[in-house]
């Protein structure tokens, strides 16, 4: 490992073009889990892959889904088809809590388009029996998914990618309540922290990037970052701030028109955000518009709440953790284990153990440990999906330190024995 060196992330502002069909895609993920919930039809049997692509004042949402009868209709034919009223509204709920009022893309005038349709008979069968009899449901997908925890803030996220988060949470939360000339900035924003490391740990700021949209024309640069550099500056805490440190605040001058009619946007275009900027490998399948049986998402949360609770214990400093998968199979092909060094007392080999002794990571063990089949994905959308509060209404479970007692007694075991 290197000890002093510079590292950078960015982060982009729920208004950004992706980051809009993500939040779109989430919803209709909430929307089909509540419906179910709601109309008495089992959460464990809903299916649903969606993809949403944003331009200027159009929306499409397209994938497959398994719906309950709520988010049905008959067609002329007397045949079930999906009723698009109810997914359409939902994404016009979203993009107006956003605060996209503008002509190039409006809430209330984009035309949106819903092609969904039902599931694969051939990736149903796979899910639904697992082909190894080890759980109740098989893979979504083949893939590796990867979670990391480090000791570098309270949350264990890397600090580059957790201050680039937090300078646009504040941002957006003072843009929404309307105070002063904060008001005046758009949805749409782009944020980027560089940190000096010296003997591993993060130490001062040296560059911040920040390009946000404007509403108000005559806004130049400068008038811009008289603005934003009070919220930068609360958002970054106990991090020191360079003396020397470079700002490129709206670096190009202007940034008025924003959103999808500045920019095309597409859902799962920003895997690296909503991970851990780029500190630690991701494998490369997205995570909204998911039902928590594609592994792409639930296993990426568990290995999340595996490394968090790793570190919590006390066992490394930093860890890696890997599983992998294959279509319509169980339980994970290989988990793997990298404390990179900072193990305390502990080898991989030992705490890759004490998970396997933790959690089923099935499929169907994952959504039970972490409670998944509810409506608590719109909220991950935007601003990471690790590195979050747990919430009372269940979401963010993986970010949970519930295991660290159990951890630590695994080790032990394996340790005497």
């Amino acid at each position: 490992m290197r000890a002093n060196y510079l590292f950078t992330s960015e982060s982009v502002a729920e208004g950004h073009p992706d980051k809009v069909c993500d939040r779109i895609s989430d919803e209709i993920v909430d929307l089909v889990y509540r419906e179910a919930t709601k109309t008495g039809v089992n959460p464990w049997t809903v299916r649903i892959a969606c993809e949403t692509l944003a331009t200027t004042n159009r929306v499409v949402i397209a994938g497959e889904v398994r719906l309950p009868p709520s988010l049905m209709k008959k067609d002329k034919d007397g045949n079930d088809v999906i009723n698009p009223s109810k997914f359409k509204a939902a994404a016009r709920r979203a993009i107006k809590d956003i605060g996209y009022e503008q002509d190039g893309f409006h809430w209330k005038k984009a035309r949106i388009d819903v092609l969904l349709h039902s599931q694969s008979a051939d990736i149903a069968q796979g899910v639904d029996n697992a082909a190894d009899q080890q759980g109740d449901e098989g893979a979504g997908d083949q893939g590796i998914m990867f979670g990391y925890a480090c000791k570098e803030t309270p949350d264990l996220m890397p600090a580059p990618i957790y201050y680039s988060h937090k300078i646009l949470q504040l941002l957006a939360a003072a843009r929404k309540k309307g105070d002063g000339e904060v008001a005046k900035l758009g949805p749409d924003a782009k944020s980027q922290v560089t940190v000096r490391y010296v003997d591993g740990k993060p130490s001062e700021v040296t560059s911040i990037v920040l390009s946000t949209q404007h509403l108000d024309e005559s806004w130049d640069s400068k008038k811009v970052r008289a603005v934003v550099e009070p919220y930068i500056v609360e958002a970054l805490g106990d991090l020191k701030i360079a003396p020397d440190c470079k700002w490129y605040i709206n670096p190009t001058g202007k940034f008025v028109i924003g959103g999808p009619d500045g920019d095309a946007g597409l859902t799962g275009r920003k895997i690296i955000v909503d991970t851990y900027g780029g500190a630690a490998p991701h494998g490369g399948g997205a995570f909204s518009g998911k039902d928590t049986t594609k592994v792409d998402r639930s296993a990426a949360y568990a290995a999340r709440y595996l490394a968090k609770n790793v570190v919590a214990a006390g066992l490394s400093d930093r860890c890696t953790i890997q599983l992998s998968y294959a279509i319509g199979v169980a339980q994970p092909l290989s988990i793997y284990v990298d404390l990179h060094g900072t193990g305390k007392g502990v080898t991989e080999d030992q705490v890759e153990a004490a998970i396997r002794k933790n959690m089923d990571l099935s499929p169907t063990g994952i959504r039970r440990h972490l409670d998944l089949n509810k409506p608590i994905y719109a909220k991950t959308s935007a601003y990471g999906h690790f590195g979050r509060k747990a919430g009372r209404d269940g979401s963010f479970s993986w970010e949970r330190t519930d295991l660290v007692k159990a951890l630590k007694e695994a080790v032990k075991l394996r340790e005497a024995a």
